[in-house]
């Protein structure tokens, strides 16, 4: 499993990349071992909300069906559209090319919230 220290993780498997008052977001590369082979993703459109908890799209592996939870509120900025034909992204490059959504968060704090890369390997041997 690879855990990139320069990033923030949700509970829920969600990868956060800090860029400014920007985040760049993602599923974890466990979650795609996990999920196994992604076959497709319900993702939101540009311009709409997350809600923090809530379910903001799916992705769709060969084994099942899993929600997106957005890991704080925020306006998104931009979707990866390029996983609508390319899916297999996120299994072969969940940090870079397998990239999901763009968005401004509306409270820069709520990054504080979420675990570093040490606390999510934790979590994640916890879990299992």
């Amino acid at each position: 499993m690879i855990t990139p220290t320069e990033l923030y993780y949700s509970k829920d498997h969600i990868w956060i990349k800090v860029e400014d008052n920007r985040v760049r977001l993602g599923i974890t590369d466990y979650a795609q071992i996990t999920l196994g082979e992604i076959v497709f993703l319900d993702l939101p459109e540009e311009g709409n909300s997350l809600t923090i908890n809530n379910s903001f799209g799916d992705v769709e592996s060969i084994k099942t069906t899993s929600e997106l939870i957005a890991p704080f509120n925020g306006q998104i900025l931009k979707v990866n559209t390029e996983l609508e034909d390319s899916p297999e992204y996120v299994n072969e490059s969940p940090y870079d090319q397998g990239w999901i959504l763009e968005v401004q968060m509306d409270n820069v704090d709520d990054i504080q919230h979420l675990m570093r890369a040490k606390e999510y390997e934790d979590y994640v041997q916890e879990e299992n």
